[in-house]
């Protein structure tokens, strides 16, 4: 089982704008959202740690979000 929580996932679901939402269609999301997540975390990690900093700065997740775009 994943990190994130199945509920708020769904919502996000429906605040975009769905009537409905299965509980598979929120744990689709959910894994998807942790692998791009993990992906721009490890990122900004290499940012970070190029900038001579231990601590991840929003800079750094944001950059880490442009290069993976």
């Amino acid at each position: 089982m994943g990190e994130l929580p199945i509920a708020p996932v769904g919502r996000i679901i429906k605040n975009a704008g769905a009537e409905r939402v299965s509980a598979d269609g929120s744990e689709a999301l959910a894994a998807l959202m942790e692998a791009y997540g993990t992906a721009m975390a490890k990122e900004a990690i290499k940012l970070t740690r190029h900038a001579g900093r231990k601590t991840v700065k929003a800079v750094d997740i944001n950059m880490a979000h442009e290069i993976l775009q």
